[in-house]
């Protein structure tokens, strides 16, 4: 299994960061679109996943 401790940490550090120059208001509209962000991505790419086991092309 592969560590991703530095992932969180660079994670972590990014949070905190951002709560230092964001209003409380901004970091909620700033979580709501990476939340979008990562659902998004997750549906593309098992959507890529699901047409690569397919002969026909996907849309």
């Amino acid at each position: 299994m592969k560590n991703n401790c530095s992932n969180l940490y660079i994670l972590t550090t990014v949070a905190c960061q951002l709560t230092e120059c964001l209003s409380e208001k901004e970091l909620e509209i700033l979580s709501a679109d990476l939340t979008a962000l990562g659902y998004m991505i997750e549906s593309l790419l098992k959507r890529q996943s699901n047409c690569g086991n397919h002969e026909t092309a996907c849309p």
